[in-house]
């Protein structure tokens, strides 16, 4: 089944993402972005405050981390409404919760295509997510 498409902004590119089957939260199988699109690939972010402090918790550092995604989109002239892949990692399964909270109240449908692998660790250990994302906006 075809997710409806969704405009960006004040301008009309359009993109569409698909969905097969009943998925295990907010998220399509996969997006179709317009031949004529700009990509922006944003880098891992990770809850890491303007001051440089690293909150508790994955539900904040989520939340920071996707703050950081945006900073990147605004540079671009993008926001999240131009996210068509999300990519984010988690150091423990009790984690998949909230990080899934914080992306689910920012993504409405159409969902971005996403993965989210449980991982081993980061370069710190106070880190408990972190998450890439790509961006597509009209050339």
């Amino acid at each position: 089944m075809a997710c409806a498409e969704r405009g960006n902004n004040s301008h009309e590119h359009r993109r569409q993402c698909f969905r097969y089957s009943a998925t295990f939260s907010n998220y399509s199988h996969g997006v179709l972005v317009p031949g004529n699109s700009r990509l922006l690939f944003c880098s891992g972010q990770l809850g890491v405050a303007p001051d440089r402090k690293v909150p508790d918790g994955c539900k904040a550092q989520a939340e920071l981390c996707f703050a950081n995604i945006e900073a990147v989109l605004r540079q671009a002239g993008m926001t999240l409404a131009n996210v068509v892949r999300i990519n984010a990692f988690v150091t423990a399964r009790d984690h998949m919760a909230p990080y899934m909270d914080v992306r689910n109240a920012l993504f409405p449908a159409p969902y971005p295509a996403s993965t989210l692998m449980i991982v081993s660790g980061f370069s710190r250990p106070e880190f408990v997510v972190e998450i890439e994302a790509i961006a597509a906006g009209p050339a």
